[in-house]
């Protein structure tokens, strides 16, 4: 009877299953990319709850808002049950387009919202676990709810006015600690600490404890007349937080702070906005306000874009270069990361990293994983798939075996 040696039977597994090929991931510059609907989807909330025409319009502007490469939309209905059939229309379309929703409702009561009586602490806090355990299908895992948005606009009020700092911070970690139950009770994975204050109550209330407790997420509402001055704010904010900061809201012109512009202007602004804050990697997640219906819009009330979604577009939906890792057994490294523009891309499960390219940039990308030595690419504009093989930094026998079985199986694939 013929032993089949080991090396040759590896060997034949290794050209009876060939490497797979995945789909690159998509590439984005921050985790959170959302357009705010604030005007319609909370604003005409209860004007349009029983027209029928409505339906159509929330999709067509979602539908516009995905088209950007927008990852979520971001809906301000309230969260009481007289706006639930809105609210889900609005989630409906989202699932449609295959977007995240970023839930940034309240209860009417903490504001006082459509002549609602006003609500305590304590009945928010018991209101928000309530809505999230009854109504479990609304949400997905990647989702964002926002508890209370903009919390000092409402409640016992602003903690700059009334002096209670520290009864303002315990509010909003009780509320993540209620809301993050919730979404483990009902099985979801939807991130409850994305509490949007105004820049000056935010650099009040958000210290270093208040943040961890938070898991490290800051977010910021924040409008200020030069991009330059709204960066330099996001990074300080990171700084003395300790946190990985959102631009919760931002957007031009208010005309308060930027007067009117034109649209070539509100696209200009826009621009380099969003190229300085490329590298900075404190920034993990923005959120334009609005898409439509304000000064700062989007589109046209007829839905017709303006300058600033092709600006937009080409920051939510940039070129990227799938760059496939593995090593020299032919094994995908999964546990590879891309460093460029000062942020971290990493690979996922078939060793395949996703890296936005500016067109422009001359700049080094770096591809480095555990127990390999770094690998150098020049970043180019080129958009073909591209794999590299990392260097193991120590080879043990069995590495060894296995990346003269690759070697071997490669000669043959090649000389076919």
């Amino acid at each position: 009877m013929r032993i089949i040696s080991p090396l040759f039977f590896l060997l034949a597994l290794a050209l009876l299953f060939p490497r797979p090929i995945f789909a690159a991931p998509r590439a984005t510059w921050w985790q959170v990319q959302s357009v705010d609907t604030m005007k319609y989807s909370r604003d005409l909330a209860r004007e349009k709850l029983h027209d029928p025409a409505f339906t159509g319009l929330i999709d067509s502007q979602v539908r516009d808002i995905a088209s950007t490469g927008a990852t979520h939309v971001a809906i301000a209905t309230p969260y009481d049950d007289e706006f639930l059939p809105v609210l889900k229309l609005w989630v409906t379309a989202a699932r449609k387009y295959r977007l995240g929703v970023w839930f940034r409702g309240n209860f009417s009561g903490w504001e006082g919202w459509f002549e609602y009586p006003k609500i305590s602490r304590d009945q928010h806090l018991a209101m928000t676990e309530n809505f999230i355990l009854s109504h479990p299908d609304l949400f997905r895992d990647g989702d964002i709810f926002s508890p209370c948005p903009e919390c000092e606009n409402g409640g016992p009020g602003d903690p700059r006015h009334n002096g209670d700092v520290t009864g303002f911070r315990e509010f909003l970690i009780r509320l993540y600690r209620i809301s993050s139950s919730a979404f483990t009770t009902i099985g979801k994975k939807v991130a409850a600490n994305y509490f949007s204050l105004n820049g000056d109550v935010a650099r009040l209330v958000m210290d270093r404890p208040t943040t961890a407790a938070l898991d490290g997420i800051v977010v910021v509402d924040h409008y200020v007349a030069d991009p330059q001055k709204l960066v330099s704010d996001l990074v300080s904010l990171a700084d003395s937080s300790g946190g990985q900061v959102v631009l919760g809201e931002f957007g031009v012109p208010i005309p308060g702070i930027h007067g009117v512009m034109s649209q070539s202007q509100q696209a200009k602004w826009l621009d380099e906005l969003l190229t300085r804050l490329i590298d900075k990697p404190q920034v993990v997640g923005l959120n334009y306000w609005t898409n439509t219906g304000s000064s700062t819009a989007l589109w046209t009330t007829g839905g017709s874009p303006r300058s600033a979604v092709d600006t937009l577009t080409r920051y939510f939906s940039p070129p990227f270069r799938p760059v496939s890792i593995y090593n020299f057994a032919g094994q995908p490294i999964t546990s590879a990361l891309a460093g460029y523009q000062g942020r971290k891309f990493f690979s996922n499960s078939a060793g395949t990293i996703s890296i936005p390219i500016i067109f422009s940039d001359s700049s080094g990308i770096v591809i480095s994983a555990p127990g390999y030595f770094d690998h150098g690419l020049q970043a180019t504009n080129s958009a073909e798939p591209l794999t590299i093989y990392l260097v193991k930094s120590h080879e043990n026998l069995l590495f060894k075996l296995l990346k003269l079985i690759y070697s071997l199986r490669r000669d043959i694939v090649i000389g076919q």
